[in-house]
């Protein structure tokens, strides 16, 4: 963490912070159900409803999204489901650019949540989305280190140590081509012992002990609790990813997954999606 005066200080281990607010946030939830009413609104004017106003749904709505998402959206395809008996979410979650090939290659899905402006871009470029992506939230990267932080990592430099085992992302899914937009912003060159596919393997290696250290998102540390340690870096600060959610062409259930998206918008889902750390657009 980076103070007034630009002195880095030390991350203390973390704990889930899930514990007392995610009761406060599944009430909210649940409140905003019964309701029907949100205080956001459309570009247009209009106004998301989490419960998708008074039509009746059903069936199952499939969700492709970023595999940073998996915590937040796995509470709110609950919720929604609670919201709405008799309907279903369904999740596909994985490094963006593989889901983003898999729904232009004909994969069924409703619903795509990409953690980057350039990997939906994958989808529309195909004329895959029904409706106009819309940013919903931002993620900002973290170093992750074991526990205690053993080898006292400060800096994304630190990273570059002879003998340091450091996982990255591929380059081609939003985490890695944001931790080497860092390196690249920080003149360091950094030869990891792994990349991978997305950014819940990366940070697995570290739990594991099969890594030293990774560069993550700070959701992604949050959601790890005790399990790791987190070390913020002010270069993150100049690769912090916008994360676009969109319709898409043909979804088998266009109506629930319009409904689903707008509890991804509505306040009730941005206190989920911020309280497991992710940025307001």
């Amino acid at each position: 963490m980076t103070t007034a005066f630009g002195r880095r200080t030390r991350r203390t281990p973390r704990t889930l912070r899930s514990a007392g607010a995610g009761v406060a946030v599944l009430l909210a939830l649940s409140a905003c159900s019964s309701s029907g009413d949100s205080d956001g609104s459309d570009s247009d004017g209009s106004s998301p409803s989490a419960s998708g106003g008074s039509e009746k749904l059903s069936g199952t709505v499939t969700v492709f999204a970023a595999a940073s998402l998996k915590e937040s959206f796995t509470t709110l395809g609950k919720e929604f489901e609670k919201a709405h008996q008799g309907t279903k979410v369904t999740f596909n979650f994985g490094g963006s650019d593989s889901l983003a090939t898999g729904i232009t290659g004909g994969a069924p899905a409703d619903v795509f949540a990409s953690a980057s402006p350039r990997t939906m871009k994958i989808v529309t470029d195909a004329k895959e989305n029904a409706t106009e992506p819309v940013t919903f939230v931002r993620n900002q990267l973290e170093i992750v280190t074991l526990p205690g932080n053993p080898d006292e990592i400060t800096s994304l430099e630190d990273l570059t140590q002879p003998g340091l085992k450091v996982v990255l992302c591929d380059k081609e899914v939003p985490c890695g081509a944001a931790a080497q937009k860092a390196l690249d912003a920080s003149g360091l060159k950094l030869t990891p012992v792994s990349y991978e596919q997305d950014v819940k393997s990366a940070l697995t290696k570290v739990e594991l002990k099969e890594a030293d250290a990774a560069v993550v998102y700070e959701t992604d540390v949050n959601a790890a609790g005790d399990k790791v340690e987190g070390v913020d870096f002010p270069e993150s600060a100049e690769a912090v990813n916008d994360y676009p959610i969109a319709l898409l062409k043909d979804a088998p259930n266009a109506d629930a997954a319009e409904a689903f998206i707008a509890l991804v918008r509505s306040p009730e889902g941005r206190k989920v999606l911020t309280g497991a750390g992710f940025l307001q657009p």
